[in-house]
């Protein structure tokens, strides 16, 4: 079964906002500076599949800033409107920085080389020329994106674990009506797109064997344990009642 658009999903559950609320809402905006998320200068547009079942893909919109010239910091949400839910966050890191990474770490990298050359990822409503100089840039990076709003699931909150998402790394993953539904929408062409960047290197080492959940599935899980003791008796956790 295909997946289905975020946008046919259903409402967030929950009253409209208040006219109150939105005077108050207003009122801080003025006054408070929101300086990081000032710092956002990028949309990205792609897709992500869950690490641990590739037939769960989901629109990906990235909105991103720079920490420094090898990292950046992105919000992920499910669509570009208004309303469009926060779902998750992705740090991009370039090359050079991944390979420091310790081997345990890098399995939950995935490589952006692919979804670059294919075309399927693109920066909305930003012309061809200028776009190509920054993915030409992106095609060398791997990020790390977690997701916490299972939206392909029809999930009305975001309700369970954070998940370990990946990328698309070859042709053939991504389902068919996700690239039709996405290029109409946003009048892009991820064939042409292809042909425009052909001539794009990529990554200087080849895509790391443990990067992309090393070629194998990851799946988030929640174990219970002893909580460690702060050593501040007035933090210490609760005593279990006994059953």
């Amino acid at each position: 079964m295909e997946p289905v658009h975020a946008s046919v999903l259903p409402d967030v559950p929950g009253e409209k906002t208040k006219i109150s609320t939105s005077i108050v809402d207003t009122a801080s905006s003025t006054i408070q500076t929101f300086a990081p998320t000032k710092k956002i200068h990028q949309h990205l547009c792609v897709f992500h599949f869950y690490a641990d079942d590739m037939t769960r893909q989901v629109e990906a919109h990235h909105y991103c800033c720079h920490l420094n010239n090898e990292m950046r910091q992105c919000l992920i949400y499910d669509r570009s409107e208004p309303d469009a839910r926060l779902i998750g966050l992705e740090y991009i890191v370039t090359e050079e920085l991944f390979l420091t990474l310790p081997d345990t770490e890098k399995p939950l990298w995935h490589s952006h080389e692919y979804e670059v050359k294919s075309g399927v990822l693109f920066l909305p409503g930003v012309p061809g020329a200028v776009e190509r100089q920054e993915l030409d840039q992106l095609a060398k990076t791997y990020g790390k994106a977690i997701h916490f709003w299972q939206v392909d699931k029809g999930d009305e909150l975001p309700l369970g674990l954070p998940q370990v998402m990946m990328s698309l790394t070859r042709d053939g993953q991504l389902y068919p009506n996700l690239a039709r539904d996405m290029e109409s929408r946003y009048g892009v062409t991820f064939e042409k797109e292809r042909e425009n960047r052909a001539y794009m290197e990529g990554l200087a080492h080849g895509v790391h064997p443990k990067a992309n959940a090393a070629g194998i599935g990851l799946k988030t899980v929640l174990r219970e344990i002893e909580c460690k003791p702060s050593g501040l008796p007035s933090l210490e956790p609760v005593p279990r009642a006994l059953t």
